[in-house]
């Protein structure tokens, strides 16, 4: 059996195989509320075999929005369908996890499709906070940076979140601390020029994220996951490093995290980053070598043999795939057979599996 499509337990969940759905916006919400389309996105992921389907960025309040158009968790109401979805995925022999996030600085824009820009006032724009009034770019809003009794409501904002992820059938949360979002500008010496306890050292810059960690886990059962993503370096000098990114995995270990997920940058909009394939996986390597701490994989990963490797050499525990999914949603199934595995396929498909 190739390594790709061993099983693998985290707490008490197994996982069937090692590949994993990322999570991807599809900025196709009305009001925060998942529709159809997530159900058949998600959905369709999970009948191509992806071992753990991880949902997009959703917010835990409307500020925490990147667009008008984004899932959201922050009502009771979400819930209704939200659980239509985890129920389809379980289904399908697949488990449903839930990335929470809040974007923070880079909050109230436009969906890709619709320009990216920051939204103007005349189309309903909102607010933005950060850990300090420092905008993303120079031609964006400053945001406001947040009180002590803000960030308080933002930690008790990611702990019923997590409620009620448990309550729509959410196996995992992911807690989204990459790609220059809330958690991340905290993080970041580059966003964060605080001076209070939130603000300077390495142990204040982390301490939101540990904090919501704590509140997270204080309402998430024992013996479900908790992952975080984080981008493991800002790629700019000054900025958060995957020294960081080390120390912090030691961290998290001792507040109930079973994995990170090791993305990069995202919070400096010039940096220049040498991306191709696997650029990424070096910092889960790293990280997963030096401190025990199980990571995921993420990152122009292409190929069923590149995302063996991953796995067979110990480089990480998982391999999170984004766009070939997108261009593939049975991709974990074309991957068994490319690499020898006999793996189940859906009843209503076996006419058309390979002989």
């Amino acid at each position: 059996m190739p390594a790709l499509f061993s099983p693998f337990t985290l707490r008490s969940l197994t996982l069937k195989n090692r590949l994993v759905v990322s999570p991807m916006c599809m900025y196709s919400a009305q009001d925060g509320f998942a529709n159809d389309w997530h159900l058949v996105h998600l959905g369709s992921r999970a009948v191509g075999g992806a071992a753990l389907i991880i949902q997009e960025a959703t917010a835990v309040s409307a500020a925490g929005r990147i667009t008008p158009d984004d899932l959201g968790i922050w009502q009771d109401d979400h819930i209704p369908f939200l659980r239509r979805i985890t129920e389809f995925i379980k289904a399908q022999g697949a488990v449903a996890g839930i990335q929470l996030a809040h974007a923070g600085r880079k909050a109230s824009h436009a969906s890709p499709w619709k320009g990216g820009e920051a939204l103007p006032e005349q189309a309903g724009s909102w607010t933005t906070v950060a850990p300090s009034p420092v905008p993303f770019t120079a031609a964006e809003p400053t945001p406001q940076a947040l009180s002590v009794a803000e960030i308080q409501q933002v930690v008790a904002n990611f702990q019923v979140a997590a409620g009620r992820a448990l309550a729509a059938g959410y196996q995992v949360i992911e807690l989204h601390a990459a790609h220059g979002y809330l958690l991340h500008e905290f993080m970041s010496p580059l966003s964060n020029q605080r001076t209070d306890a939130y603000g300077g050292s390495f142990e204040n810059r982390i301490r939101l994220l540990v904090e919501v960690v704590q509140a997270t886990r204080a309402v998430w059962p024992a013996e479900l996951p908790l992952l975080v993503r984080i981008s493991a370096t800002d790629w700019t000098p000054g900025g958060w490093t995957v020294d960081d990114s080390v120390a912090l995995a030691a961290v998290l270990l001792n507040h109930g995290v079973d994995l990170l997920d090791c993305s990069t940058g995202g919070n400096v909009a010039q940096a220049t980053i040498p991306v191709g394939p696997l650029y990424q996986v070096p910092f889960a390597e790293r990280i997963r070598r030096e401190t025990g701490m199980p990571t995921g994989a993420v990152g122009l990963i292409t190929l069923a043999q590149e995302a063996e490797a991953i796995i067979a050499r110990g480089q990480a525990d998982l391999v999170l795939l984004a766009r070939e999914l997108l261009r593939d949603p049975y991709f974990p199934l074309h991957a068994a057979q490319a690499l020898g595995a006999e793996v189940p396929w859906p009843d209503q498909y076996l006419r058309a599996k390979p002989r």
